[in-house]
């Protein structure tokens, strides 16, 4: 039986890497990962995503993530590529909503800065009478 491009998502606590000396917790955050992925997909073959890695080693060889949100895919030859999952925030109605609500806000600023060049028209037309007059 082969199973077509199997995905699964999972979020990995990576707590365990605290218990290594600070100059090996990312190289065991990156042991962990796998051993997840060779635990739950059932396969030895396992490639890690070039992004989910500058994730992992973003913040140093001292100071890796407590928790990661994972991807996997398992492809027809039995590997598995693990990527990082990020989820979009928010539901469509909500996206709606707010494209509604920003053209209000600008054209209120539109307004307001073509009214005030009047205004300070105005202001500079008095100034300048007035210094005529003084003259």
């Amino acid at each position: 039986m082969s199973e077509e491009n199997t995905e699964r998502i999972y979020t990995v606590n990576l707590t365990k890497a605290w218990d290594t000396p600070k100059y090996r917790r990312t190289d065991r955050v990156i042991n962990i990962i796998k051993e997840f992925t060779r635990r739950h997909m059932q396969t030895n073959k396992v490639k890690i995503d070039q992004d989910l890695n500058r994730h992992i080693w973003s913040r140093g060889k001292k100071n890796p993530p407590r928790k990661i949100r994972l991807r996997m895919i398992k492809e027809d030859d039995d590997t598995v590529v693990v990527s990082s999952f990020i989820e979009e925030k928010g539901s469509e109605l909500s996206k709606e909503s707010v494209e509604v609500e920003e053209p209000e806000v600008q054209t209120e600023k539109v307004e307001k800065e073509v009214e005030e060049p009047e205004v300070q028209t105005e202001k500079v037309e008095k100034e300048v009478k007035k210094k005529d007059k003084s003259k």
